[in-house]
């Protein structure tokens, strides 16, 4: 009789594990470090980067922050990196149209395209007395993997970047938000028609946009509120009620909005990052705006050194397992006053969370990305590490880039 039962049990365990309900221990056997070939002055990459289902390639835009944006290729299916090349020539910039640096997701519209969107990416940008020299502003752009042509769609606004975009999955219009004066924009490209639907924001500019599977697009006002720009009738809508924020949360944390977000439409949620440090669970509806719930904070840590609103987290994305995972650290802002990047899982539905991985800022200094899963349960990130050699620019520092790519349910060969 007891053999009988040590049988079930461990056929009951292996059935569990193969379905995903059990799950081995994470390690760093589940992480990789893919560095970016023939670019050895790369500095960082930003929220630059996207998945393509149509041909199961990762991209990344990374760049050196000054005057060279490299678009890289990461070919899931043969595990092999490659530079498409760089924006200026790839796009024939002329000198007076530089960008610095891709700061938008990489996103797929409905044509299998990738589209993006560029930015200043220092100083010049900033100085009003010195245009039209100084920046003449971003551009939209969209990138063929098939035919591998990268075309220039036209500027968002005369000497704006734009900051971020995402894409409406059905008519694949881009909404995408200008920096530094926040304006939304709405962009038909097809027709060539762009909507300035005003501005939405102050002193700052909330970095992240999403899109739902009604194809609905979102941003964040000056009082983080929902904005929603709705599909079916071309309106633009405000939720009631900010999103959920720690009490005490000042408001410098406030105004930035989302820092990431997580898609998992089979059980119809969007989940949301804050820069408040709150998880947030959004249900999408087609018409109006969506219930939200607050999932708690993204760590708990000591109170005696930081505040629960203080952590910083522009990453996030969906393990096969139905779990979050994300990396906090960076700018300046670690866990508990220590100079570490840490690699979380969040439940949503038990509402709890756990460290499972730890880096040394040598090793992983910041990570951005969001919503970034390949069909094999890969999640991918951009990732930045501290580096001595490499040259101060910008404000994160002296740093080199790298791709991450992390399964939580199984090691990485």
């Amino acid at each position: 009789m007891r053999e009988i039962k040590i049988v079930m049990f461990t056929a009951l365990t292996l059935m569990l594990t193969v379905f995903g309900i059990l799950s081995a221990e994470i390690t760093k056997k589940n992480i990789r470090f893919v560095e970016y070939p023939s670019f050895p002055d790369a500095h960082s990459t930003w929220g630059s980067i996207g998945y393509s289902k149509t041909h199961r390639k990762v991209f990344i835009g990374v760049t050196n922050h000054r005057d060279k944006v490299g678009l890289f290729e990461y070919d899931v299916i043969r595990d092999r990196i490659r530079l498409c090349g760089f924006l200026p020539e790839l796009a024939n910039l002329r000198n007076f149209q530089w960008q610095g640096k891709i700061h938008s997701k990489i996103t797929e519209g409905p044509d299998g395209c990738m589209y993006f969107s560029s930015d200043g990416g220092e100083s010049r940008e900033e100085y009003l007395m010195n245009h039209p020299h100084g920046y003449g502003g971003g551009f939209f752009f969209k990138w063929d993997p098939a035919g591998e042509l990268l075309t220039k769609l036209g500027y968002g606004m005369r000497y704006e970047s734009v900051k971020d975009i995402t894409i409406d999955q059905i008519s694949g219009r881009i909404m995408g938000v200008s920096y530094p004066q926040a304006h939304l924009l709405v962009y038909d490209h097809e027709k060539n028609d762009i909507r300035d639907l005003g501005r939405v924001g102050s002193d700052h500019v909330p970095r992240t946009l999403f899109s739902d599977w009604f194809g609905n697009m979102y941003y964040v006002d000056w009082r983080q509120r929902l904005i929603k720009y709705e599909h079916d009738t071309g309106k633009l809508l405000f939720a009631r009620d900010s999103l959920p924020a720690f009490e005490g949360t000042p408001g410098y944390r406030v105004v930035t909005g989302i820092t990431a977000y997580a898609e998992d439409q089979a059980n119809g949620v969007i989940y949301l990052v804050t820069y408040g440090s709150k998880m947030v669970a959004y249900y999408p509806a087609r018409v109006g705006i969506g219930k939200m719930v607050d999932l708690g904070g993204i760590y708990d840590g000591d109170l005696e050194t930081k505040q629960p609103y203080d952590y910083y987290c522009p990453n996030l994305a969906l393990g096969d397992n139905g779990m979050l995972y994300y990396f906090i650290g960076g700018h300046g802002s670690y866990v508990d006053g220590e100079e570490k990047n840490v690699l979380m899982e969040f439940d949503p539905q038990k509402k709890t969370k756990r460290m499972v991985l730890s880096f040394r800022l040598k090793e992983i200094s910041e990570v951005t990305g969001a919503n970034v899963k390949d069909e094999n349960g890969g999640l991918y990130f951009c990732g930045r590490r501290r580096d001595a050699e490499a040259q101060m620019r910008g404000e994160s520092g002296a740093s080199r880039p790298f791709m991450i790519i992390f399964n939580p349910t199984r090691e990485i060969k």
